[in-house]
């Protein structure tokens, strides 16, 4: 059994229908996100590269058909046609690292409808929880305003594969280093640490714990000065600090209580022992609101160590994304639900900077000096180009943020900017509409037909519009 597996059951008996029925015509279907979260002036997106390792690796084996047997409880040979089943289909997407907004699709799949549909979960949990951290996560590097951020996040993560996650995230989005071990070294992050209260409890005293920590560590140290008393704990570490003289890159942490405050006597006790290239690191419970507050307060802090609240998305830990059919066998489809109309046809989104973006029809040329943000980084199954970096994405990032108007790059009621749709794209979508209606009668659309407009991208289903005459008949 594999990451194969790692999918819904709907997923899998939609996928034996198709194949029974001959339905392995291409298949375009778009991942976007409906609305941002409260609270969120953009989003940055994440998780491709991982998506992309998976769907090249896509190949249903022996043990995954019997672990989907097992579960319908049906014989092995029932789901024989699933067996051998790769992806080699195409993929256009957004580059990790771009911002996004509303509407416009992260990621764009092509490929056999049963291909295209078996890969929507874990696409959809890919990307949805990656784009998810690293935009708070880079409203934390916002709120820092130019002062190094650190990730502690993953004894909090909900698990281990997501702690390593936020650690990349926080590196793509500006980071300066993480406490993750394995992440450091599997991805060419700094590691960061201090110590933990308990080690400070080991020790008769706090001073004995510092020189104890010192005499282990012959470069340059942090010690956490809060375990008893915070005033007394910085002056236990000044003394030590001028007793190891051990020059720049030491610091002292404060976790808890009115870190402002306290950053200002720490800072007054350094510099008064003539400490003043020692840093302050502030951590305990820190998110990009905490640290705006900290630092419009004018709190003498270095560093700022985010943790829980960041690594979990805490206030806004989903999205209310969706994967959906958008062309099937070369035809344009939508769903007309109200309040979740999609929009039809494969998508291109052009981005013109210092201007509203606009999502286009995927044919469509670009005008003046807009660029298409979807690139095709997977054909027939395999990349295009080599793998991207973490320090590409970056670098994207600061791009993008920098072009943000301020109002969007607000922590405290950001204002997301609206992309605009393209002519082309209203067309379609009107004409679409028309045929499909079209073959409903008035009483049966109800309200929907005059008064749901064709706007973003939502829904949990697709609407195909027939090729014959008839209208679809009344329950």
């Amino acid at each position: 059994m594999s990451d194969v597996t790692i999918t819904d059951l709907y997923e899998v008996t939609m996928a034996m229908s198709y194949l029974r029925e001959g339905m392995r015509a291409p298949a375009t279907f778009s991942l976007f996100v409906r609305d941002l979260p409260p609270g969120r002036g953009f989003l940055v997106a994440a998780g491709l590269e991982p998506a992309l390792d998976f769907l090249e690796g896509y190949r249903i084996e022996q043990g995954d058909v019997e672990a989907f047997a097992e579960v319908l409880h049906r014989p092995p040979e029932a789901l024989e046609p699933l067996k051998g089943l790769v992806f080699d289909g195409e993929v256009r997407a957004v580059p990790e690292g771009h911002v996004v907004f509303s509407g416009e699709p992260l990621l764009e799949v092509t490929a056999p409808l049963p291909q295209a549909q078996l890969v929507e979960t874990y696409l959809l949990n890919q990307l949805c929880h990656q784009t998810a951290v690293a935009s708070k996560a880079a409203r934390c590097v916002l709120a820092a305003s130019g002062r190094p951020v650190v990730d502690f996040s993953l004894r909090r993560t909900h698990g281990p594969w997501a702690g390593r996650q936020a650690a990349r995230l926080g590196a793509l989005v500006g980071y300066a280093g993480t406490s993750n071990v394995a992440a450091a070294v599997a991805l060419g992050i700094p590691a960061s640490g201090t110590m933990a209260h308990s080690y400070i409890e080991a020790f008769p005293s706090e001073e004995e714990a510092f020189r104890a920590f010192a005499r282990t560590h012959p470069g340059p140290v942090t010690f956490l000065v809060d375990t008893y008393n915070t005033v007394a704990g910085v002056g236990a570490a000044a003394r030590v600090l001028k007793e190891i003289r051990r020059g720049p890159g030491c610091a002292i942490r404060l976790d808890s209580g009115d870190l402002a405050d306290l950053a200002r006597q720490a800072r007054a006790t350094l510099d008064a022992a003539r400490l003043a290239d020692v840093r302050i690191v502030a951590s305990g419970g820190l998110d990009e609101y905490a640290v705006a507050d900290l630092v419009r307060s004018g709190a003498p802090i270095d560093v700022y160590a985010v943790g829980t609240r960041v690594g979990v998305a805490a206030d806004a830990p989903y999205l209310d994304a969706a994967y959906k059919l958008v062309e099937y066998a070369g035809r344009p489809v939508m769903k007309l639900s109200s309040a979740k109309v999609t929009a039809p046809g494969r998508k291109q989104v052009f981005r013109r900077y210092g201007q509203p973006d606009v999502i286009a029809l995927w044919d469509e040329e670009p005008t003046g000096e807009a660029q298409p943000l979807l690139r095709t980084v997977m054909r027939d199954g395999r990349r295009t180009d080599a793998r991207d970096r973490w320090q590409y994405a970056r670098a994207r990032l600061e791009h993008d943020v920098a072009a943000l108007p301020p109002s969007a790059r607000r922590i405290h009621d950001p204002e997301p900017p609206r992309p605009l749709r393209s002519r082309a794209l209203d067309e379609l979508s009107s004409r679409v509409r028309a045929e499909i209606e079209g073959r409903f009668c008035p009483e049966c659309l109800g309200g929907n037909r005059s008064n749901t407009p064709v706007s973003g991208y939502a829904g949990a289903s697709e609407v195909v519009s027939r090729t014959d005459g008839d209208h679809f008949p009344c329950p």
